[in-house]
């Protein structure tokens, strides 16, 4: 059977693993899997600086992984492929960098 895939489908595609192909983003997707978390929440959990997060977070949101809400001058993100949500339990701190 062929499966025939459009130019925009592979493009989306593209984009999707190319912001799970930074281990930083990893480590970010894995501090908001189990909750929506602001820029600072995600900070303290990943020990990360702001203007890194905040980059890797955009990416993210750019490629259609993450999604963000405003709330006075805060900014929560979460995940919303749902397809990466069965990976979380799979990406935690302590397993990045670790060989199976």
């Amino acid at each position: 059977m062929e499966i025939v895939v459009s130019p925009a489908e592979l493009e989306a595609l593209a984009n999707r693993f190319k912001a799970l192909a930074e281990p930083t983003r990893l480590h970010i997707l894995a501090a908001i899997c189990d909750q929506e978390r602001n820029v600072q929440d995600i900070c303290d959990r990943t020990g990360l600086h702001q203007a890194n997060v905040s980059k890797h977070l955009r990416l993210m949101k750019e490629a259609g992984v993450l999604a963000c809400r405003r709330e006075g001058s805060w900014r929560y993100y979460r995940v919303i492929d749902t397809e990466l949500l069965s990976l979380c339990p799979h990406i935690h701190p302590g397993a990045l960098g670790k060989k199976a």
